[in-house]
């Protein structure tokens, strides 16, 4: 009608013109010349009138009341009671909440922000490389299983690739995690052999929500050891960390539902389970389902996001190089370090109430002053280093818990050290034993053991004898025949004895 309109403006306008608009439109050309009529003379705009708005006051009480339109006008009837605003309809009032207040404010309103969060627009991150970004979590499992006689929920700790998908490393623990799980996960992550290998390395960045275990000193130490740089999320920012959230969501789906006693399974009218008397899962072969399930997610699942390939496909075609750290001292880093100085005493090393950790290294080494490091919640042995240089000394164990062979190598070490010292102060005492000729006169101390010129000279020549006979070889040069003054031994039978070498010739 635009088009229209300026032709008929320019007096361009034809009837093959509208003709056209109205086959396109699939009207009659009567329908389109009212219009073009219309358009000459134009209706006077419509007055505005005045409508009922939602303001900010509105919204609060419409919050007071849980989102419930029905209270809010109650609330306004008996302000106008009382001399207020005149009220409008409870249609109305519907009617200004639906145009004024979004659906995402008004479940907002209702149920607070988690529910608004269900009506957000979440971008999706650019496309990535392998190790850029690790995304880490716990995830409760909604399923009964049994530990120590008891039922427990289990908690499953993950490092999973943002770019494929792959779950790096997961920790299971039948309680609520902390950082012994943590720096398990992460170890396994970081470490590229089975299970989880051949994926794995050292990230860029590892991004993590507020959870005090993520944030602990431990793992920011162990990650910060490592060259790798936390990004610490709000908290329950879970669209911030979308693809550990997701695997969340398709462990519950896809493994726990189909597990015996999982919590959110059918129930009768009651409430009660189908089945209250289902025998549990023992946390080990809850644990080995676990495993299992992760070794199907990375080398079977096909994800169409990933190309109709499986993550661990995905990550072996991405051709970014992995740097991998040293496995040896890669234990280190994921040890706990309360950054105290400790001396080592006659009991060992002081560590907790009470405890006390020895070793045989430690013998001879009372009074120096070292630091420990310890993997968290597992306080049956510590490594134990020099506090001054850092240098590793060695592993200690509980004194109290100490197995028979490490008492046998402390007593052992104590006997070595106590018979090289008994030898090291013999030797010494020898040299002290110097004894001095009793005088009667005013004279210079003689000692006894003093020797003479001739003594000293005798004593070199035997030693200069005695070395030159140990390298003699009679049998190089020959002997030569005795002088004719010798007198010669005479046997029994009255033969005069010849020279060897004599007899040999």
């Amino acid at each position: 009608m635009d088009r229209l309109a300026v032709l008929d403006q320019a007096g361009d306008l034809t009837s093959e013109h509208v003709r056209l608009i109205a086959q396109a439109l699939g009207v009659t050309e009567r329908t389109v010349w009212r219009w073009v009529r219309a358009r000459r003379t134009p209706p006077p705009p419509p007055k505005k009138r005045g409508r009922f708005r939602i303001d900010a006051d509105l919204r609060v009480r419409l919050a007071y009341w849980r989102g419930n339109a029905s209270a809010l006008h109650r609330e306004l009837l008996e302000q106008e009671k009382q001399g207020g605003a005149p009220t409008p309809s409870l249609a109305t009032l519907h009617r200004a909440i639906r145009q004024d207040v979004s659906p995402g404010d008004r479940a907002g309103l209702r149920e607070g922000e988690r529910a608004r969060r269900r009506f957000d627009v979440f971008l999706q991150r650019p496309p990535s490389h392998r190790n850029a970004a690790w995304e880490a979590d716990h995830v409760e499992a909604p399923v009964q299983v049994e530990a120590d006689g008891r039922l427990v929920k289990p908690w499953v700790t993950w490092f999973v690739d943002a770019a494929h998908d792959v779950i790096l490393g997961v920790a299971v623990t039948p309680r609520t995690p902390n950082r012994e799980s943590v720096l398990a996960a992460l170890r396994a992550a970081v470490m590229r052999r089975e299970p989880y290998g051949p994926a794995g390395g050292l990230p860029a960045v590892v991004r993590i929500d507020r959870g005090k275990d993520f944030l602990s000193r431990t793992v920011a130490d162990a990650l910060g050891a490592l060259a790798v740089r936390v990004d610490d999320l709000p908290a329950y920012g879970a669209h911030l960390k979308g693809t550990v959230e997701t695997i969340n969501g398709a462990a519950e789906r896809m493994l726990f539902a189909g597990l015996p006693r999982y919590t959110h399974r059918q129930t009768r009218v009651s409430g009660g389970p189908v089945d209250p008397d289902q025998p549990p899962l023992s946390f080990e072969a809850f644990t080995a389902e676990v495993l299992s399930w992760v070794r199907w997610w990375n080398t079977e699942h096909i994800l169409t996001d990933l190309g109709d390939r499986s993550p661990m496909q995905s990550w072996a075609d991405d051709p970014t190089p992995i740097h991998d750290a040293d496995e040896t001292r890669l234990w280190m880093f994921t040890l706990d370090d309360d950054r105290r100085h400790r001396t080592i005493t006659t009991k060992g090393v002081a560590f907790g109430r009470g405890r006390h950790y020895i070793a045989d290294w430690m013998v001879g080494l009372v009074g120096t002053q070292v630091r420990i490091r310890y993997m968290p919640h597992h306080t049956g042995e510590i490594e134990v280093f020099d506090a001054g240089t850092g240098v590793h000394l060695g592993t200690a164990v509980l004194a109290d818990a100490a197995p028979p062979q490490t008492r046998a190598r402390v007593q052992q070490a104590r006997a070595r050290k106590a018979r090289a010292l008994r030898a090291d102060l013999a030797a010494a005492e020898r040299e002290r034993r110097v004894r001095y000729a009793a005088s009667t006169v005013p004279e210079p101390a003689q000692r006894l053991d003093a020797m003479t010129a001739a003594e000293a000279a005798a004593v070199l020549a035997a030693e200069h004898d005695a070395d030159m006979a140990r390298w003699a070889r009679p049998d190089l040069i020959p002997f030569g025949p005795p002088p004719a003054s010798w007198r010669l031994p005479v046997d029994p039978n009255g033969h005069a004895h010849r020279n060897r070498n004599e007899d040999r010739r």
